[in-house]
């Protein structure tokens, strides 16, 4: 008899005559944990949501136990026994677990629920598994892993033979990540299936007992445990694919003056010791996994977050925590999150860039209409914008020229020193190229770019320098000669490289 629960035979997806997925395959054991690897829109999430109903597949067919079923709805995947706990909790705060588990599934007489029954089973299930939690407990009074565990027991609740898994440990410390390998050892223990999906390498090599890995939306391999090199994967996860031009980048150190230097840098809970110069016109970029520690630094630089020890040098004074100052300094800041912190989506892009510069428009305490409007005119001229209307609101705009509006309002001030968190997600390939051009004449001006980016080919497009955070300390600079894809992807996981074998050396 097959070991195989499920099978996803020569799935195809195809979105506006792109074949997001094309002819792939993947199959699930009872008891395993699968994994499954491949970089930024390699086809991971397009694969999972046709295996749990958010989209329907245009090719191939989906076994369960050998026999064919067809999932259309999340429903359909409930129904057949699969459950994916995603890395943004879906749990309702001021409700006690027992109500978040059944939320949807209360039993009731006549209208009335039965709450201390429903509070007895959730218990049950909480023992059964040796979860550190109380039935009656209230949400939002939980740490971030006992919330993990709260969804992992609404999966549990439902008698799911499979869970998916996507990005699990992405907000959660080192204990909770310990804690919740030892739940999926549990899992394991009682026939339940995990698809274990996470760009920290070192997780999924230790953990995994089969690894899948996309490009491309393709299949590039299927790697047992026993047979795991970890450069190996990493080089199937990147492929032939890549130009010499994006596949490596040449980096030296600026002989230029030394404009920011941060010495020390602490935030306990966050990242420590942290030590970096950025020198005038060049672009250093922060890379490594979500939770190193990397948005964190620069918002404490900025003045935006405190921090408990070291010190942040600019042109060689120390600098006074506080935004104003900063600002005044010349100090620019594009957050990774540019609608709820670069913009406000209902004002037009005249007010958004007016908000940024009201200590150099007003003129003893007002502002003139004209002035606010001249420098509306002013930006979309500058970053090209698109409709080059300086009255639309920005929310109505672009992923692309929201960026640019938010770029904008930083681009109009006497710049020194501009922090950048990604920024390109979710834009388009022709604004990419766009924003990557402001950011090179920015660093051609003499402005200290201090870039985050967790896109790998866009840190070899952008980077003088790069150094690399892990678990909120620099693991690793690189600033002389050639470094590639591979080199910081390894980094990054917790990876190193011995000659061509790609022999983890960490």
């Amino acid at each position: 008899m097959s070991d195989l629960l499920f099978e996803m035979k020569n799935i195809e997806k195809i979105f506006s005559h792109v074949h997001a997925l094309d002819h792939v395959n993947f199959d699930i054991r009872k008891g395993e944990v699968h994994s499954l690897l491949g970089e930024n829109g390699a086809g991971k999430s397009t694969l999972i949501k046709i295996l749990t109903g958010v989209y329907p597949k245009d090719g191939g067919e989906i076994l369960l136990e050998g026999n064919p079923i067809e999932i259309n709805t999340r429903e359909d995947a409930t129904k057949q026994g699969i459950a994916c706990v995603f890395q943004e909790l879906s749990l309702v705060p001021t409700l006690s677990i027992t109500q978040n588990v059944l939320l949807g599934k209360e039993k009731n007489t006549l209208g009335v629920i039965h709450y201390g029954k429903e509070k007895k089973e959730i218990a049950r299930l909480i023992k059964r598994y040796d979860f550190p939690l109380e039935a009656d407990a209230i949400v939002e009074t939980l740490s971030v892993a006992q919330k993990q565990m709260v969804e992992i027991l609404k999966a549990l609740s439902t008698d799911a033979k499979l869970i998916i898994m996507d990005e699990p440990t992405a907000s959660l410390s080192k204990k909770e990540s310990e804690m919740l390998f030892q739940i999926i050892g549990q899992l394991k223990e009682r026939g339940v299936s995990i698809v274990y999906i996470s760009h920290r390498l070192e997780e999924v090599f230790n953990l995994a007992d089969r690894i899948t890995i996309l490009r491309d939306g393709k299949n590039a391999g299927v790697v047992e445990k026993k047979d795991i090199i970890p450069g190996e994967v990493v080089r199937m996860m990147i492929g032939k694919r890549l130009s010499e031009a994006t596949a490596s980048r040449e980096l030296a150190m600026s002989e230029e003056e030394t404009v920011l230097e941060v010495k020390g840098l602490t935030r306990l809970g966050y990242y420590e010791d942290v030590n970096f110069v950025v020198k005038k016109g060049e672009v250093l970029v922060l890379t490594g996994l979500v939770g190193a520690g990397r948005t964190e630094v620069i918002r404490s630089i900025f003045g935006a977050d405190p921090y408990d020890k070291g010190e942040i040098l600019f042109e060689g004074k120390s600098m006074k925590a506080g935004i104003k100052g900063t600002i005044r300094a010349g100090f620019g800041l594009i957050p990774e999150d540019r609608r709820t912190q670069g913009f406000a989506p209902l004002l037009s892009v005249t007010r958004n860039v007016a908000v940024t510069n009201y200590d150099r428009l007003a003129k003893s305490g007002f502002v003139k209409k004209a002035s606010e409007d001249k420098l509306g005119e002013e930006t979309v001229k500058l970053v090209d914008l698109r409709p080059a209307n300086p009255k639309v609101q920005v929310g109505n705009l672009s992923g692309g020229n929201q960026q640019k509006a938010v770029l904008g309002k930083w681009l109009t001030r006497d710049l020194k020193v501009i922090l950048i968190d990604e920024p390109t997600v979710g834009i388009d390939i022709g604004a990419k190229d766009e924003i990557y051009e402001f950011i090179e004449e920015l660093a051609k001006k003499g402005v200290a770019v201090l870039l985050i980016s967790s896109d790998i080919a866009e840190v070899l497009r952008v980077a003088h320098r790069i150094i690399v955070m892990r678990d909120g300390h620099v693991v690793k600079e690189f600033d002389d000669g050639s470094v590639t894809q591979e080199d910081i992807l390894l980094a990054s996981s917790g990876f190193g490289m011995t000659g061509k074998e790609g022999q983890n050396d960490a």
